[in-house]
């Protein structure tokens, strides 16, 4: 059956506060009804400078970890970023001690996208692939913000291995100008990993940006989405990452992507989840630099939006990929 997890992002504002710890993530994971954890190990506000949500690398942490995710029968994979062999080295030791089978990562930072460096990225991938296979682990390359899915898939095709697929990102080629219809097409086939999420494109004064929201109250037409996992790629869960409050620039020239409509569709202009008097939307991501209030709306609005994501994530399962006992019982 399809699985559902949810990637530790969805709570970045807890764990930059020190609201939530790994272990109290875990533990919400399965009061939450999901199947399974992606742990994120980057670096961000009061998180460890190496190991990101994680405590320390150190095998009693680690097993303790292994320990409580098991505990509650759920999958793990892991969140890492680029491709440089020692960042994937770290992201292998953590996964073989979580028993994680799959390790997300990205090409560039955040901002940075360039050409000119994709075939060391290749290179860098190329050399990596002795390693997975060694370990079995997938290495899932993310569309993160500034490429396309085209872009990606060159990558991926001049890498040829199976141990290097794609990790489909249904919202953040929006920030490319990709209608996320098109990346899920695009990348399903080539899919290893996912994060699924909504968004809308909203102002911050008069720039317009790409903002996440809970599930369904964003522009992405995600029962299409959804059904395009499905059927187009082999996966056998589909990863939540609620990036709310979280909103992006654009990352490329307007029709990078391929969408010409402007401001239509599914980058129609709509209003913010915030009020403006309040914050702007490129303020989302640290509240607890505005003020202590807005922290604690913040906290509030997060936790509720990870609960009605689920929801929905849960209601698309039942729709398009129903568990073979219950097609089975339907056809006795």
């Amino acid at each position: 059956m399809m699985k559902i997890g949810l990637e530790t992002e969805s709570y970045h504002i807890f764990f930059q506060n020190r609201r939530m710890n790994i272990f109290d993530f875990i533990e919400r994971t399965a009061q939450l009804g999901c199947d399974g954890v992606e742990i994120n190990i980057i670096n961000d506000l009061n998180l460890h400078p190496e190991f990101g949500t994680l405590e320390s690398a150190e095998p009693h942490y680690l097993k303790a970890v292994r320990r409580a995710i098991e505990e509650r029968n759920l999958y793990c994979e892991i969140d890492t970023r680029f491709t440089a062999l020692p960042d994937i080295k770290k992201a292998i030791y953590i996964a073989n001690f979580l028993g994680a089978d799959v390790i997300r990562t990205y090409m560039f930072r955040l901002g940075t996208y360039d050409l000119s460096k994709l075939p060391q990225v290749i290179d860098n991938l190329k050399q990596a692939v002795p390693l997975l296979k060694a370990n079995r682990i997938k290495l899932a390359v993310e569309n993160h913000e500034e490429e396309t899915a085209d872009e990606l898939i060159s990558v991926i095709e001049a890498v040829n291995s199976p141990w290097v697929g794609a990790h489909l990102d249904i919202g953040n080629g929006m920030m490319a100008w990709e209608d996320p219809i098109t990346t899920c097409k695009k990348l399903a086939p080539y899919t290893v990993s996912t994060h699924f999420k909504d968004h809308l494109v909203t102002m911050h004064n008069d720039t317009p940006v790409v903002c996440g929201v809970p599930l369904t109250e964003g522009s992405i037409d995600l029962e299409e989405c959804f059904k395009i996992i499905v059927e187009d790629s082999m996966v056998t869960r589909v990863n939540l990452e609620s990036c709310f409050p979280y909103c992006s620039a654009f990352k490329r020239p307007e029709g990078t992507g391929g969408w010409t409509g402007g401001f239509s569709g599914p980058f129609a202009i709509k209003e913010p989840p915030f009020d403006k008097a309040k914050v702007l939307p490129l303020d989302y991501y640290y509240p607890s630099k505005i003020s202590p209030e807005l922290l604690e709306e913040m906290l509030v609005r997060q936790d509720e939006g990870v609960k009605k994501s689920v929801v929905e994530m849960h209601r698309l399962r039942d729709k398009f990929a129903k568990p073979l006992q219950v097609l089975e019982q339907s056809v006795l």
